[in-house]
């Protein structure tokens, strides 16, 4: 296969089938081929749909053949392969975001992000491996067992979108979606050494991210779905895509992003988060915040440590009081929630606004949601006078896979062991205000391992943190292939 490879950009391969140098068919077989020499190594695509994709490819074929005769605009996305996380609504296909009671749920219809991507002309080779409930930075459960990082078997590739990082990191697909709502896009992506986008809160419907969350509810916040891929030009590819109204609301609205606020990096300016309160990332990981924060001075871009006027600590603690909201499990009875939570009590200021999460009463969730919007005014005042804010992806490279309960797992960052849970402080700032952030490679750490870091900007000014992640693919790092792959 001359024209293309499996290292191939989305783009490129899309360009080699527009310019006839090979066919969607021949395309899709190049990748089943990888998959099948190199997926049982790292367990990414857990659920192959090879017939499927070759289904597609024909009918691609077929369609561009058509198109080069009338002259026809072609989809998007026509006759390219691609992957989706197992959590994602896809008609026909297993549907248990790793959780084995619905092991064996498959869904009746397409979700809105597989009618989207399949109407753009895309070939599904397979969905890929997530922890249970997508509650983990690993990719392991009972329903498929573990996948492994490519740059180092032993490590993680990251959670929950680690199966679709792994896969575009090992060369098996060139698009990926995966959902975050605690860096579940970000850090798989920072693991990886790819670049992953958590779009603004609305600019993509969020609902069929999870079985049986088959139809929009206004009541789900924080969680988005959004893209993965090697290049960050295939983000804003795969972005355009799948961005718009959910269902009833496409009746009366568009969504319009504006364009990127720049083109060149020395007219960016760039805040850099400060060091946090509660953890500090690894000596590697800063140094590369500090590297980006060098060379983009040489640039031209106005560079300074800055941050949104918001009290730190409690936004930190509703983000965990929300996150709860959001994730606790269905099914539990208002005295088994106050038991929990009584237990947490007590231990710290965590713990204390993970308990106020599960006994939250519909007034304190509405005071909750008033803080939330106080936020948001203050994200929307510090972006008038920044363009974006750089920041870790999370605290270090990928870690050694790990076992036991999430509550009594530790990270060891710089020999130093820290609560597992703390990996979530730079993935929640762009959370809890529903902001989009851009995570991109930023070269590797002492052990020649992946580090990421991120790029947040204004709500719905997505296309500003996808160029920036753009530029600096072309003129700082870009992602490169891990050894022996």
């Amino acid at each position: 296969m001359a024209a293309v490879d499996h290292w191939s950009s989305a783009t490129e391969q899309l360009a080699a089938l527009d310019a006839g140098e090979i066919s969607s068919v021949e395309l899709v077989d190049h990748h089943l081929a990888r998959i099948d020499e190199r997926n049982a190594e790292i367990n990414a695509i857990v659920v192959p749909t090879a017939d499927r994709a070759l289904e597609a490819a024909r009918r691609a074929d077929e369609l561009r053949a058509g198109g080069r005769r009338g002259g026809g605009d072609r989809p998007a996305l026509l006759g390219l392969p691609i992957t989706l996380k197992e959590s994602t609504q896809v008609a026909g296909l297993p549907h248990s975001a790793g959780l084995v009671a619905f092991k064996d749920h498959r869904p009746a219809t397409d979700g809105p992000i597989a009618r989207d991507v399949f109407a753009a002309g895309a070939c599904l080779l397979g969905t890929t491996n997530i922890p249970e409930a997508l509650g983990d930075w690993q990719a392991n459960s009972q329903v498929y067992g573990r996948t492994n990082n490519p740059w180092d078997p032993t490590r993680t590739p990251g959670g929950s979108t680690g199966g679709g990082a792994a896969a575009l990191a090992a060369g098996l697909t060139p698009l990926e979606i995966g959902s975050d709502i605690g860096g579940s896009i970000r850090v798989p992506a920072a693991y990886c050494g790819v670049y992953g986008h958590r779009p603004s809160e609305t600019a993509i419907p969020r609902h069929g991210s999870l079985p049986g969350d088959d139809v929009p509810n206004p009541w789900v916040l924080m969680g988005v779905q959004g893209p993965l891929a090697r290049s960050a030009i295939d983000l804003e590819l795969l972005f355009d895509v799948v961005a718009g109204p959910v269902e009833g609301e496409d009746a009366g609205w568009r969504l319009d992003l504006p364009p990127a606020r720049h083109d060149r990096l020395g007219d960016f300016r760039v805040a850099v988060m400060p060091t946090l309160p509660w953890v500090r990332p690894s000596a590697d990981m800063q140094g590369k915040v500090d590297e980006l924060a060098s060379f983009l001075s040489t640039q031209g871009a106005t560079v300074r440590e800055a941050m949104p006027d918001v009290d730190v600590d409690a936004y930190r603690e509703d983000y965990h009081r929300l996150l709860t909201v959001m994730t606790v499990p269905y099914g539990k009875t208002p005295d088994e929630l106050q038991a929990h939570a009584q237990r947490l009590r007590g231990g710290g200021p965590i713990a204390e606004a993970t308990a106020d999460g599960m006994t939250l009463t519909a007034h304190g969730l509405r005071d909750l949601l008033a803080r939330r919007e106080r936020a948001r005014a203050a994200w929307r005042a510090f972006f008038s006078e920044w363009d974006v804010l750089i920041a870790p992806t999370a605290l270090g490279s990928a870690f050694e896979h790990v076992e036991g309960p999430q509550s009594k797992r530790t990270l060891l960052i710089d020999g130093v062991e820290v609560a597992y849970g703390l990996n979530i402080v730079y993935p929640m700032w762009a959370v809890f205000a529903g902001q989009p952030a851009t995570a991109f490679p930023a070269g590797l750490d002492s052990s020649g391992l992946p580090l990421g870091l991120q790029a947040i900007g204004g709500y719905l000014d997505d296309r500003t943190t996808m160029r920036f992640a753009q530029l600096l693919e072309r003129e700082w790092y870009h992602f490169q292939r891990p050894p022996g792959w």
